[in-house]
């Protein structure tokens, strides 16, 4: 069974359409996104909770409500707190060079499902939390979980989907994301009203669920093409395959490509040496830099401490709560925007557009705070309304370019011989990040104020220019054939053309 929607590759090479088997397949891999953002939401909330504070927390709890004198900036500034938040990078980054070798040679089947069943030992043990050194143990089996599923679920998407509609599906990865913090804020907001201070508990178990969807899921969906070719002789069975996602029996210039790309990825024993090679120069920048502009937008001080944040200029716990709600909302839906638009405009436009958005709506954030919250006290009703209105425009710029670009990009840059050492290097380098600013941001807070929003602006400003430069188009090109792209690029030519001459010289 097929949705009618006939497709090609840009120069009409390849045949299909988008097939339900494809769509069902898809989504169910996109829950290891909705298990990233769950948690993301899920942490956010629970430290802003009054119980889960007084239990694991009482330092930042007695500064919270009993010190008067402290600033309004450094209220929660623990490095024990952060540590609860962060702790989950620090596994995800290990899990993910572990994943790499995972996924490579038994396909990324057996890596999603992995990441399910380490989150859901995760979601178990916080759930059942009596000490913070419990909880902390914790979020490391949730960052396994969540290192796994990074470095697999975006190339399972990238592979499964045809070329036309590779960014709407891949972006459905970041639209997960999306969905699962939702979901955590109204979860908390839920929870926090809970009497007896056990809430919190239900927030952290809860988890459990779409962890359960991802783990069983896995054992029910269908490898990808390119990994059947890779891992096996068999081409037959991947072309069989390849005909049922596909909705088409004309599927053989497709197979072609694939079986030569992997016949290159069966040359290669090294793929962390091979990626540094000059002409891998481009993928490798990117694969850096992409995660780490992604990481220093600000996003995640938005979405790890957002409650922490609203009550910073006096909005109360629930009212915090509510708006994380909001906000939640506001991404998830800009998200959705952005499958629409990404394989109409492009990826570069929408780029443009986004850190345009982000970077106005942080310099009138820090302008307010700057100017209408002091050391103590709390800003005015309609400055607190302000705030929420500015971050909520924030939120949707990031929601249609750096949130689902920042995951859609690395994915499809790569060779097949280089693609998950690539894809492990993009995570590793965002759990890094991430781990730095959820570690940092609190203590950034206390001692930059509201300039801390003029940092993550300035950042903006330099990523934008970055992209504007040196990121070439890539919608509607096919994954097996992404390499011409750098070749045509006014920049990446001189460094990638250069390495071909070098060859062709030495093989003359």
């Amino acid at each position: 069974m097929a949705v009618a929607l006939a497709i090609t590759g840009e120069d009409g090479h390849y045949n299909g359409r988008m097939t339900l088997f494809v769509v069902l397949s898809c989504m169910m891999a996109a829950m290891g996104g909705v298990i990233f953002g769950y948690d993301i939401g899920i942490s956010g909330g629970v430290t802003s909770m009054e119980p889960f504070l007084r239990r694991f927390f009482p330092d930042v709890y007695r500064k919270m409500k009993e010190d008067t004198k402290i600033s309004n900036y450094c209220k929660f500034d623990s490095q024990l707190l952060t540590s609860f938040t962060s702790s989950l990078y620090v596994a995800g980054l290990f899990a993910t060079f572990l994943a790499s070798p995972v996924t490579k040679a038994f396909g990324r089947k057996p890596s999603i499902w992995l990441g399910g069943a380490a989150f859901l030992a995760g979601s178990a043990l916080g759930a059942a939390a009596f000490n913070v050194y419990m909880l902390i143990f914790g979020r490391i089996l949730l960052g396994i979980g969540v290192g796994f599923a990074n470095q697999s679920v975006p190339l399972y998407l990238s592979e499964m989907a045809p070329p036309r509609y590779r960014g709407a599906i891949n972006n459905g990865f970041q639209f997960s994301i999306g969905i699962g913090g939702l979901v955590a804020n109204l979860i908390n907001f839920g929870t926090e009203k809970i009497e007896g201070g056990w809430g919190w508990r239900i927030s952290l178990g809860m988890a459990a669920v779409p962890a359960s969807i991802l783990t069983l899921g896995a054992l029910f969906v269908p490898e990808t093409p390119s990994s059947l070719i890779q891992n096996s002789s068999d081409h037959d069975k991947a072309k069989v395959l390849l005909q049922r996602i596909r909705g088409t029996r004309d599927v053989q210039a497709e197979l072609d490509d694939l079986i030569k790309a992997s016949i290159v990825s069966k040359t290669i024993k090294h793929p962390f040496k091979k990626i540094i090679q000059r002409k891998y120069r481009p993928q490798l920048v990117m694969a850096i830099a992409i995660p780490f502009f992604q990481q220093v937008t600000g996003i995640n001080v938005i979405a790890f401490y957002a409650p922490i944040l609203f009550r910073t200029i006096g909005i109360g716990e629930s009212a915090s709560l509510l708006s994380s709600v909001v906000t939640g909302v506001i991404g998830a839906g800009s998200t959705f925007i952005s499958m629409l638009l990404v394989d109409k405009f492009g990826r570069r436009a929408l780029f443009m557009v986004g850190g345009i958005q982000m970077f106005v709506s942080q310099m009138l954030v820090g302008g307010v705070m700057a100017t209408q919250l002091g050391d103590h006290g709390s800003v005015s009703k309609g400055y607190a309304y302000l705030v929420i209105f500015l971050i909520c425009i924030y939120v949707a710029g990031f929601g249609w370019s750096w949130g689902p670009l920042g995951w859609l990009v690395p994915s499809e840059i790569y060779q097949l011989e280089i693609r998950s050492a690539g894809q492990s290097i993009t995570v590793a380098v965002s759990f890094v990040f991430t781990f730095i600013v959820a570690q940092t941001f609190l203590s950034m807070l206390c001692h930059f104020k509201a300039g801390i929003f003029f940092f993550f602006g300035g950042w903006v400003v330099v990523m934008t220019v970055f992209v504007y430069f040196f990121l070439p188009e890539t919608k509607n090109v096919p994954i097996e054939q992404m390499e011409k792209v750098w070749k045509e690029h006014w920049f990446w030519k001189r460094i990638v053309g250069e390495d071909d001459e070098k060859i062709k010289t030495q093989g003359v």
